[in-house]
């Protein structure tokens, strides 16, 4: 069976707390530009790194220190041949605290990793 999902797993010496941060702080870490608010549930968002990619997210799932979940719901990427590649995938961050370190599990579910 084909998993149609990318998933990558990191681990920082950072507590939960401070990763959960930091992800919501989508200016801090994704290239290009942000519009809109990113940090609670229901906040919707928009990323472009003109031309080539804009998309539109909304947080579905926020669990303070745990996790977080967007829903992809609008998706212009010109550099793929399906330019709706991104259109109603979720991309998920599980957040699991260990004793000096905290694993980030990222999955973007619905885009094939290749």
């Amino acid at each position: 069976m084909k998993v149609n999902n990318f998933t990558t797993t990191i681990e920082v010496p950072n507590t939960a707390e401070e990763v959960f941060t930091a992800i919501n702080n989508v200016r801090g870490w994704w290239q290009g530009e942000i519009t809109g608010p990113t940090e609670n549930l229901h906040d919707e968002f928009i990323y472009q790194m003109a031309p080539y990619h804009v998309t539109k997210q909304k947080v579905v799932e926020w669990v303070p220190y745990k996790k977080v979940v967007w829903l992809v719901t609008e998706s212009s990427i010109n550099f793929v041949a399906d330019k709706k590649e991104w259109l109603n995938t979720t991309i998920s961050f599980d957040i699991i605290a260990g004793t000096n370190t905290t694993q980030l599990i990222f999955t973007h579910k619905g885009l094939v990793p290749e």
